[in-house]
């Protein structure tokens, strides 16, 4: 069965549910579908962008308040409490994600812990909100005069609002600011050095999962008509957190595999767990905790991942641009200085890595950096890209100073990186990885992308994609998973990504380091081809051969400082260098 074909039978069977279920299963169908829309929201946050949260039960909690208050207190209608419960959510998610997204490593979820507890005791403690007593004869939903209350009425508005909620994650996880998305678990460096703000990013991703948790607690006040505050505890948000990862943590689909795996197998197991033990108590929650152990043992990516890979693979097609290409960048006139470095210098403690470093790159040229392993040379790289402060000196690129400019400022005047050490999405295909590159040339934000009418711009980026991975070699595998790429074609993707940027000056760090002969003889046309196009190189690289034969000026590095400058032949013929590094090659 194709993927369509079983997502088309999925849609009549959660249609044509209500009309063959009983109600018992149909308010367990309006369960799973509030959960969903939380746990997707989770997908976004934890399994996708990394960020681990405890506390979504909480914003299901603000917002099932919020709307038991406005309509029973005060006779506000329940559809004018809607946007209500979205506003009021929205600066108190803004307010946690600055003061929580600022942790890292363990501190983040201890974080969300914290608040997430502090909300749940506050439910329980305010007059206004009926302290443990909660609130009840919330009043029902209605739609031009018929009543949404019972559990059949209100399934389909509820799976409406699921279904909505899953096409418009699944749009954005197809986009660029998708693509952001899912570099922010492990890659935050390279995903800055190409333009993304990470730090406004995962506030974004923060705020979106809450909203979706708002949006299931609106319907959950509704359907239950009764809201107190035992739903919105910390073991509600670690219940989501289970269903996330059990589903697929990194698919939006797992969303709804896992709160619907999880809710009924809890049910199941409160009602036959007391006929074969004879004794009443929680034991559903023992033998659930040792199934979900044995289920993350054998599917540790979750169950959509794993079920997936056993469907047959729909072949994707690239969107032709129906729009004039991206516009390219006016290459400043050759021999002009591009890049000056004066007296740069980085100490880490008392080590200086880089130490009082002047040299510069002229518009059109391809200039070497070399020395021997720990000489300072991707140090150099870090610190014209932003990733690392200089301690004294100055950087100047066009003649504007650099150094304490963010690395998504720098890359947005037109310099782009590869690195040492391959830094790809391994998850991502190949042509997405590339497409990443082209990030500051597309404007598409999470609204737009969610709606999919970032379709025109988001081909364009593809297209520059697919052009710049033709000129590297990798034009036959645009939809190979990156991760399965030899070690050669994933550094030949880097500069590929880099090219998406449309640089002025690209930065290439051992960008031969793995290929084979005839890889490398490519790649050094390609370099050639970009000086001639007017695109500047500063390239470091240890194979000398490759170097000599390809660069107009070398700089060489030792112990930190400038130890040598001029042409291949000069260098080649320097006894400094030569004693220092380049021994017999000489």
């Amino acid at each position: 069965m194709s993927r369509r074909l079983l997502l088309l039978a999925v849609l009549v069977l959660l249609a044509a549910a209500p009309l063959l279920l009983p109600d018992f299963y149909v308010t367990l169908m309006n369960y799973i579908g509030l959960a969903s829309i939380v746990t997707l929201g989770l997908v976004l946050l934890t399994g996708v962008g990394g960020l681990t949260s405890f506390g979504q039960a909480a914003f299901v909690g603000i917002s099932a308040y919020t709307s038991a208050v406005l309509t029973t207190r005060y006779g506000i209608s329940p559809w004018l409490s809607l946007p209500a419960c979205l506003l009021l959510t929205l600066p108190i998610s803004l307010f946690l994600g600055f003061i929580t997204l600022r942790l890292s490593g363990h501190y983040l979820p201890l974080g969300t812990i914290a608040w997430g507890i502090a909300i749940y005791f506050l439910f329980g403690n305010l007059e206004i909100l009926g302290k443990y007593s909660g609130i009840a004869e919330i009043p029902r939903l209605s739609i031009f005069g018929w009543s949404l209350g019972g559990g059949r009425q209100m399934y389909y508005l509820i799976w409406a609002v699921t279904l909505v909620a899953l096409l418009a994650a699944g749009n954005l996880l197809d986009s660029r600011v998708g693509r952001a998305i899912r570099a922010l678990k492990g890659r935050t460096t390279m995903a800055q050095s190409f333009g993304v703000d990470t730090n406004r990013l995962k506030i974004i991703l923060f705020v979106y999962a809450a909203l979706l948790a708002a949006m299931s607690g609106w319907l959950y006040a509704h359907f239950l008509r009764y809201v107190n505050p035992s739903p919105f505890s910390l073991n509600a948000s670690i219940e989501y957190l289970f269903m996330a990862v059990i589903g697929g943590s990194t698919q939006v689909w797992g969303a709804i595999i896992g709160a619907t795996l999880l809710t009924m197998l809890k049910e199941w197991l409160k009602d036959i767990l007391p006929r074969i033990t004879d004794q009443s108590g929680n034991y559903e929650i023992v033998v659930f905790g040792l199934l979900i152990v044995l289920m993350l043992h054998r599917t540790r990516e979750g169950l959509v991942p794993y079920f997936s890979a056993l469907l047959p693979a729909e072949k994707p097609v690239l969107a032709r641009p129906t729009t004039p290409p991206l516009p390219a960048r006016v290459q400043p006139q050759r021999g002009e200085p591009l890049l000056e470095v004066e007296g740069a210098t980085k100490r880490f403690g008392a080590l200086a890595a880089v130490s009082s470093l002047s040299f510069e790159v002229r518009a059109g040229e391809v200039l070497g950096l070399i020395g021997p392993n720990g000489a300072g040379k991707s140090t150099v790289f870090n610190l014209m890209t932003g990733v690392l402060a200089a301690n004294e000196g100055e950087i100047r690129f066009r003649g504007e100073r650099i150094e304490n400019l963010s690395a998504r400022a720098i890359a947005r005047r037109g310099m782009a990186r590869t690195f040492q050490h391959v830094n790809i999405v391994p998850s991502m295909t190949v042509l997405e990885n590339a497409a990443f590159g082209a990030h500051l040339r597309g404007h598409a934000g999470v609204a737009a992308a969610s709606l999919r009418l970032d379709r025109p711009e988001e081909a364009l980026l593809r297209h520059e994609a697919a052009q710049q991975l033709d000129r590297v070699g990798l034009g036959k595998n645009l939809f190979d998973q990156a991760s399965t790429l030899p070690l050669g074609s994933q550094r030949m993707l880097e500069v590929a990504r880099a090219l998406c940027a449309d640089p002025m000056l690209l930065l290439l760090d051992e960008p031969a380091a793995g290929l084979r002969y005839l890889e490398k003889q490519a790649l050094a046309d390609l370099v050639r081809r970009l000086r001639e196009e007017g695109v500047s190189v500063l390239l470091v690289e240890h194979d000398m051969e490759f170097v000599m034969g390809l660069v107009d000026r070398i700089v060489v590095m030792n112990f930190g400082e400038k130890l040598a400058e001029g042409s291949p032949r000069e260098i080649q013929n320097n006894p400094a260098v030569v004693e220092a590094y380049l021994g017999s090659v000489a």
